[in-house]
């Protein structure tokens, strides 16, 4: 099986995205990039490198619906003349507007993030919005965990890895044991658990970081020897990368622990704390990696959590 990565620009902090050409029939292209004419134009110049174009494709895969990753992904599915567009069911990043969601506003309010930080949020994402259009659930086919991707020279494997969103996937190719892997597993980076709803019960908040370690976990299983993320270089020692990941995490968490007092602080202070630099998008990320970190540890035991004026305290647990 030919997998041909393609790096593509952003106007994102995080630099290029990778995105994988399937050269085989049914040709699939495994993420877009995202819907600017400098992404369009890189694409288009490496399928017809691999003597191909938009329309030759048949297949459109998510790994994730972040707009670096499925930006391009209904203009794509047009120009290829209705391609079948594939993505979890628990991705809902595919809907526009996902600030504009109650339950997504309801999470930021809970996590202790002023009306006006909301409202800067919201602002911010209206305009990274515009670098994908909405995909309707009618336009897609759901990805289901241990289904195959069928080609003429063998199959992907879909497995679900939720973590950095819930409906995340990665794809296995068991002959060589090849893992695409998107954004769960970054070779220079951890990657960041955004704050979602559950996507079961969306009045609750999706564990993001107990559901990525059982992912990196679950990769690990497969002892792949080649492991494709969504940006940056291919990691051939996921082993090594495993361990530094669990080591980042631990560390991750004695620091947030460490900034919880027991007269009681917000997810949102913990992130200000954590983060005093952040601005712009990065605030919400940072609010993001709180939440997931104050879940867990409270999960484990290790603080408490409360619910006081619509907002989660997290207290220290006291040592009687």
């Amino acid at each position: 099986m030919k997998i041909v990565p393609i790096s593509l620009p952003t106007p994102f902090y995080i630099g290029a995205v990778n995105v994988y050409l399937v050269k085989e029939d049914p040709i699939t292209i495994i993420d877009t990039g995202p819907k600017t004419g400098e992404a369009v134009d890189a694409l288009r110049a490496a399928l017809r490198q691999n003597g191909l174009t938009t329309g030759d494709i048949r297949r459109i895969v998510l790994t994730h619906a972040h707009e670096d990753h499925c930006g391009l992904a209904r203009s794509l599915r047009d120009e290829a003349k209705d391609a079948e567009v594939f993505v979890h069911g628990w991705e809902t990043g595919h809907r526009a507007a996902r600030l504009e969601h109650k339950e997504n506003l309801r999470l930021l309010q809970r996590a202790g993030v002023p009306d006006d930080e909301i409202q800067s949020m919201r602002r911010l994402y209206e305009e990274v919005r515009q670098y994908a259009d909405s995909l309707d659930d009618d336009h897609c086919t759901e990805l289901i965990d241990g289904d195959e991707l069928e080609f003429d020279a063998g199959s992907l494997r879909v497995i679900h890895t939720p973590g950095h969103t819930p409906g995340s996937c990665s794809f296995l190719r068991e002959a060589d044991r090849t893992v695409i892997a998107g954004d769960c597993v970054l070779k220079r980076i951890t990657p960041n658990p955004v704050i979602s709803p559950d996507p079961i019960d969306p009045s609750r908040r999706f564990r993001s970081l107990a559901e990525y370690l059982v992912s990196l976990a679950r990769v690990r299983s497969f002892a792949p020897t080649l492991v494709y993320g969504g940006h940056g270089e291919p990691i051939h020692d996921y082993e090594e990368l495993f361990n530094r990941y669990l080591r980042a995490i631990r560390e991750r968490q004695d620091a947030v622990i460490s900034f919880v007092p027991q007269n009681g602080v917000t997810a949102w202070e913990v992130s200000r704390q954590m983060f005093p630099e952040a601005d712009d998008v990065h605030r919400f990320l940072a609010v993001s990696e709180a939440v997931a970190h104050l879940d867990y540890a409270e999960s484990e035991g290790k603080i408490a959590v409360e619910i006081s004026d619509g907002r989660e305290v997290y207290r220290k647990l006291s040592s009687d």
